[in-house]
C-alpha cells in the first residue's frame, strides 16, 4: 500500500512539471514561427528599400530564432549545448554589429544606397513592437513557474527585440514622412548598444543574451 501512495505522489508531482514544459514548448514554437516572419519580411523588405535598420532587425531575428531553438532543445534534452550555442550567437552578433557599421557608412556617403520608404517594413516593426513585449511577459511568468533560467533569458531577449523594433521604426517613419534617408542609418547605429550588450552577454556563455 505504501508503494501505491508513493507512486501516486510521484505522478501528482510530475503532472504540473509536464504541463509547464508543454506550455514552454508552445511558447517557443510560437516564437520560432514569428521569428521566421520577422526574418523573411525584414530581410526582403530591407534589401528592397536599402534599409540598414530593417535588414539589421531581420538579421537579429535570425539570431533570436537560434536562441528559441536552444530553449526548445533544453526542454527536450537538457542544458548540455547551451553555452556552445550562446558563444555561436556572440560571434553572429559581433558580425551583425560590423555589418551595421559598414553599411551605415556606405549609406551615408553613397546616394545610390540611400534608404527608401518601406510600408511592409513599417507594418512588420509595428506588429513586432506589439507582439514581443506580450510574448516576453508570458515567457517570464512561465520561466518563474517552471524555474527555467534559459526561458527567463529568452523573455529578456523578446523585450530587447521590442526595443529594437521601436528604434528601427523611428528611422523608417522619419524617412517616410520627411524624406530623410540618413534617419535610417542613424536608427541602425542606435541599435548598436543593444547588439553589443547581447553579444557581450552571449560571449560570457549566457543563453539567449539575457
Amino acid at each position: 500500500m505504501r508503494l501505491s501512495v508513493d507512486n501516486t505522489d510521484a505522478v501528482c508531482h510530475n503532472a504540473p512539471q509536464a504541463e509547464g514544459q508543454a506550455a514552454v514548448r508552445k511558447l517557443q514554437y510560437l516564437t520560432i514561427g514569428w521569428m521566421c516572419v520577422e526574418l523573411s519580411v525584414g530581410m526582403v523588405a530591407g534589401i528592397q528599400a536599402h534599409s540598414v535598420s530593417l535588414t539589421a532587425f531581420g538579421a537579429d531575428s535570425a539570431i533570436e530564432l537560434l536562441s528559441a531553438v536552444v530553449v526548445l532543445r533544453r526542454v527536450r534534452i537538457g542544458p548540455s549545448a547551451e553555452k556552445a550555442a550562446a558563444r555561436t550567437n556572440a560571434v553572429l552578433l559581433y558580425a551583425l554589429a560590423l555589418y551595421i557599421l559598414c553599411t551605415s557608412g556606405v549609406s551615408f556617403w553613397r546616394a545610390r544606397f540611400h534608404a527608401q520608404p518601406s510600408a511592409a517594413g513599417i507594418v512588420l516593426l509595428v506588429t513586432a513592437a506589439i507582439i514581443m513585449p506580450v510574448l516576453g511577459s508570458i515567457k517570464k511568468r512561465k520561466a518563474i513557474e517552471t524555474r527555467n533560467a534559459s526561458l527567463r533569458a529568452d523573455a529578456a531577449q523578446s523585450n530587447l527585440c521590442a526595443y529594437m523594433s521601436w528604434i528601427a521604426l523611428a528611422g523608417l517613419a522619419i524617412n517616410t514622412v520627411f524624406q530623410l534617408p540618413w534617419a535610417d542609418s542613424v536608427a541602425a547605429l542606435c541599435l548598436l548598444p543593444i547588439v553589443f550588450h547581447e553579444a557581450n552577454e552571449a560571449r560570457k556563455g549566457e543563453v539567449c543574451h539575457c
